[in-house]
C-alpha cells in the first residue's frame, strides 16, 4: 500500500503545471526524466491497482495480453511526432499522463508473470528498439521533434544508449541471478 502512495505522490508532482513545464521545456527531460517518472510512477501504483480497484490480473494471467498493449503504447510514445503533438494539443498530454502510467502497471503485472526466456526477449527487444531509436536520433540530419532544438536531439539519442545498455546490464544480472 505504500508504493501506491509513492506513486501517486509522483504523479500528482509531475502533474503539477510549474514542473510539466520544466520538464517539457528541455526534449531530455521530457522524454527521459517525466516520461520515464511517470512510467515509475504507474509501476509503483501498479499493484493496488491491479489487485484491489480494477482485478486487471485476472484478464491478464499469461502477462502476454498486457505486453501487447505496453508494445504499442511504449512504441508509440517514443515516436517524435507524439511528443510534438503532447506539447501542442491537450488532449494528448492528458493521453500521456494517463498512459505512460498505465505502461508501467502493465509491465509490472506482466513481466511478474513471465519465465525468465521471455523476459530475456522483451528485454532484448527493449534494447534493440532503444538502439535504433538511438541511431536515429543522433544521425539524422534533420530535427525530428519541431519544438526542440537538434542539440536536444542529440542528447536524447545518447540517452537512448545509455538506456540500451542499461536494459543488457539488466539482462545479465537476471541471467546470473536465475543460476
Amino acid at each position: 500500500m505504500r508504493q501506491f502512495y509513492y506513486g501517486l505522490a509522483l504523479f500528482i508532482f509531475l502533474a503539477l503545471p510549474p514542473i510539466r513545464t520544466l520538464f517539457e521545456s528541455i526534449m531530455v527531460m521530457h522524454m527521459h526524466m517525466q516520461m520515464m517518472l511517470l512510467f515509475i510512477a504507474g509501476w509503483l501504483m501498479g499493484k493496488f491497482v491491479n489487485q484491489k480497484l480494477i482485478k486487471a490480473h485476472r484478464y491478464n494471467t499469461t502477462g502476454m495480453p498486457g505486453l501487447i498493449i505496453f508494445i504499442f503504447l511504449f512504441i508509440y510514445w517514443m515516436l517524435p511526432r507524439a511528443m510534438d503533438e503532447a506539447l501542442e494539443y491537450p488532449l494528448v498530454e492528458a493521453f500521456k499522463f494517463v498512459s505512460i502510467p498505465l505502461i508501467g502497471m502493465l509491465f509490472r503485472d506482466s513481466m511478474a508473470k513471465l519465465n525468465h526466456n521471455k523476459k530475456f526477449i522483451i528485454y532484448t527487444c527493449i534494447a534493440i528498439t532503444f538502439s535504433i531509436l538511438a541511431y536515429f536520433y543522433i544521425f539524422s540530419e534533420t530535427t525530428l521533434c519541431n519544438n526542440y532544438l537538434e542539440s536536444d536531439q542529440l542528447a536524447v539519442g545518447y540517452g537512448f544508449i545509455f538506456i540500451a545498455i542499461s536494459v543488457v546490464l539488466l539482462m545479465f544480472i537476471q541471467i546470473k541471478d536465475s543460476k
